[in-house]
């Protein structure tokens, strides 16, 4: 098995919605109704080609044996001045056990530290413990904060804050 990791282009939208519905639609399938989480399965095919033009943060891909299986996207905080986030970590279901996703955390964290960077922070539901596990992991420790987050709904969900010295 062979794990590489590279920067997204331009012709990796479809690449990339691939991996973020399919994660999306097993890791989060217990937080919907069946009827709602359809058509956001659906958006996420597409919404990454948005993303990659212009692109203003930095998205990497883990491929294991030429497949991309997982994509990191990241770069300044949204909400915290002088930091980095991690704004999204998806690995498709296929990828999960491959060690992809600690080669592409690594790969991130890496290249957030080549930009300067000393500390990142990221958000995830409060209620998967297979990405809070995976997080800590990595290095990240939860920090205490919590926000909702409303995915359109009507019913937030609670995201917990994890944070890494770089």
């Amino acid at each position: 098995m062979v794990i590489t990791i590279r920067h997204a282009t331009i012709e990796d939208g479809d690449v990339l919605g691939a991996i973020h519905a399919d994660s999306w639609a097993v890791a989060y399938a217990p937080f919907f109704d069946p009827a709602f989480a359809a058509p956001q399965v659906r958006d996420r095919r597409t919404r990454w080609h948005a993303r990659l033009s212009p692109l203003k943060d930095t998205i990497l891909i883990g491929e294991v044996d030429g497949r991309a299986l997982a994509l990191s996207w990241f770069g300044p905080s949204q909400t915290v001045d002088g930091i980095a986030e991690v704004h999204g970590f998806y690995a498709h279901p296929d990828g999960w056990g491959s060690g992809i996703s600690p080669a592409l955390m690594t790969a991130t964290l890496d290249r957030l530290r080549e930009d300067g960077f000393t500390r990142a922070h990221l958000w995830t539901l409060r209620d998967t413990p297979q990405s809070r596990r995976f997080y800590t992991k990595c290095g990240f420790a939860e920090t205490g904060a919590e926000r909702e987050h409303d995915f359109g709904d009507g019913r937030p969900l609670v995201q917990v804050e994890f944070s890494v010295a770089l």
